[in-house]
């Protein structure tokens, strides 16, 4: 989710951040392994089912009563807590239904939080209550987001937001590597692939030229705000859209604003300026 403000805010004012997966006194006894996670099918076999290229529009609400009024092609939504009828209305009306879901962390308020094992749960995340970092090299958290993949077909979900794919640039607990969150990313994106989702890529700006292949489309949070985004422009050149979120305050006023979407449409960047709590208290288009 939109954790970047809070963790850099949090890091200021104590005594520093480290991306380092090291071991701390909180964390449970991680699991010695490496990742040996199902990657079949191919992305050369799974085919893409948006069927939206680079100028795609979307909207992305994932707290409050869901505003249904935008006129843009795709609605990202909370798959727990969005209800059938409404991504059905929603598909009735021409929109893609994109559902999120949190695949590198557990929420202790989702309903199938029992699931997970001590052992999958590591460090909490800055900022969020109630949510930790899951071990991804786990074969239990791998069969948990299998479930929600088979409930976002169920609900009708056009497609998925796995969110929290970089585990292995965190502070986790524990010690997972470049090739174990490659892994782990390819293997929820051809889970979901398989069953006729599309599937987005969730920041992990460093490992875009590996899973561009695997996945249909981009969402980013701050991409210009943190100077990424042309680490997504390969998502561009495969003719898959890019979205990004922006929160900075700044950008809610010219000529900050105005200088952030002149770039994302310059750039293929289907950029949106939103309340940090994606709750429609604000909203600003480029596109």
């Amino acid at each position: 989710m939109f954790k970047s403000l809070f963790i850099i805010l949090f890091c200021l004012f104590t005594v520093g951040c480290s991306k380092s997966n090291s071991a701390s006194k909180n964390c449970p006894k991680t699991i010695s392994m490496a990742s040996n996670l199902p990657l079949a099918p191919t992305p050369e076999v799974a085919i893409p089912v948006t069927g939206l290229g680079i100028d795609a529009t979307w909207n992305w609400q994932l707290n409050g009563i869901l505003n249904t009024g935008y006129n843009v092609d795709v609605y990202d939504v909370d798959l727990f807590e969005t209800s059938i009828a409404t991504i059905t209305s929603l598909k009735m009306s021409g929109k893609k239904v994109i559902c999120y879901f949190s695949a590198g962390s557990s929420e202790n308020f989702r309903t199938d939080f029992s699931q997970f094992l001590d052992s999958d749960m590591g460090q909490n995340l800055d900022g969020w209550p109630g949510e930790r970092w899951l071990d991804v090299r786990s074969q239990n958290v791998l069969n948990i987001m299998t479930d929600r993949l088979d409930l976002a077909v169920t609900k009708g979900c056009d497609g998925v937001e796995p969110d929290n794919m970089d585990a292995f640039d965190q502070n986790t607990c524990f010690d997972i590597s470049a090739n174990d969150q490659l892994a782990y990313n390819r293997a929820i994106a051809n889970l979901a692939r398989s069953r006729g989702l599309s599937v987005a890529l969730k920041n992990d700006p460093d490992q875009v030229n590996d899973l561009v292949g695997y996945f249909d489309f981009s969402v980013t949070e701050q991409c210009y705000f943190y100077n990424e985004c042309l680490s997504y422009q390969p998502f561009v050149s495969a003719a898959k859209p890019i979205f990004n979120a922006e929160y900075d305050l700044a950008y809610r006023i010219n000529p900050a604003q105005a200088n952030l979407c002149s770039y994302s449409n310059a750039n293929n960047i289907q950029t949106i300026v939103f309340s940090l709590g994606l709750d429609d208290t604000y909203r600003h288009q480029c596109f």
